[in-house]
């Protein structure tokens, strides 16, 4: 399977085992997540194109959040559909690197988009007056370059140590995609090193992140309590609270999945945390942003009204 390493075989291919190898609960597993793909494929895309028609900043973060959304999906949910059907689960080891890179660059782009996205909710709260000098267009494409960069060198700084780790056997991961965490149990050598720079990366960026998310609530959560119309304090909060919900669920997920020590590691704990961040969050993220704000329903009926007429 592979070259030596002194006495050991170095391991060509993983075999992922998430979701177990029962045949019946293998296909009704294939059609839920196919449908929860087509679904978040369709959302996603849809808020892509009516966003690229809504020239204001929150539509501008949305566009990226939902860019991040499709590709985040694309990287584990069609392997993951191919390995229901296949008889052999397996993954090449260089792929796998490839695939936890793309995981954790998706991961780091989209906690900073969604701290982005709560500075666009202070500056329309907290500051509105200032609010497009705040949030001008080339602020708002700083803050997504931004966000894409932090999540590209948190990738590559963990891809870098994870690809000078040899693998020898057992060559089964408890997972259905190839994450870090459960990729780092099967090194057979030694991965403190791993930990250490998983575990900083994560603190620093995950938390520098949740603080301008944290920050960024307390000083509207603050504002909106000062608003004396209680039909006012309702629509200023409206404004955020699904986004703040979702981040809340994003983050404990997440943050836990990536911080946990593995003497507390649970395969059926952690398959659930990741379907929560990595395969729900982005089939919901499109229905709890945008599908229920008016300005995007319209742009969605326009689109659909054009290509009735082309018809």
């Amino acid at each position: 399977m592979g070259g030596e390493q002194g006495n050991q075989t170095s391991l060509t291919e993983f075999i992922l085992l998430g979701f177990g190898t029962v045949p019946k609960l293998q296909i009704l597993l294939f059609l839920l997540f196919l449908v929860i793909y087509i679904v978040t494929m369709a959302g996603n895309i849809l808020i892509v194109v009516a966003d690229s028609h809504l020239h204001t900043p929150m539509y501008f973060f949305l566009f990226h959040l939902s860019f991040v959304d499709i590709c985040y999906s694309s990287v584990t949910v069609p392997n993951m559909l191919m390995n229901f059907l296949a008889e052999h689960k397996t993954i090449s080891v260089n792929g796998c690197i490839i695939q936890m890179f793309f995981i954790l660059l998706s991961i780091g782009a989209e906690i900073f988009i969604l701290s982005a996205m709560a500075y666009d909710r202070y500056a329309a709260i907290c500051d509105p007056l200032r609010y497009m000098e705040r949030m001008s267009k080339g602020i708002c494409v700083q803050l997504v370059s931004g966000a894409w960069t932090i999540g590209f060198f948190h990738a590559l700084l963990n891809t870098v140590f994870t690809s000078k780790l040899h693998f020898c056997g057992p060559n089964q991961i408890n997972h259905f995609s190839c994450e870090l965490p459960p990729l780092l149990q099967r090194s057979c050598t030694d991965t403190l090193t791993n930990q250490v720079v998983l575990l900083t990366s994560v603190v620093v960026f995950g938390s520098s992140s949740f603080l301008l998310t944290l920050i960024s609530y307390i000083y509207i959560i603050s504002t909106i309590m000062r608003i004396r119309s209680v039909e006012g304090r309702r629509k200023a909060f409206s404004t955020c609270s699904s986004h703040l919900i979702v981040v809340g669920l994003w983050y404990l997920t997440a943050f836990f999945q990536y911080t946990k020590p593995s003497s507390v590691s649970s395969v059926v704990l952690d398959e659930i945390f990741s379907i929560q961040y990595s395969i729900l969050t982005p089939m919901l993220n499109p229905i709890v942003y945008s599908l229920k704000n008016k300005e995007v329903k319209i742009a969605l009926g326009k689109m659909l009204g054009k290509l009735k007429f082309l018809k």
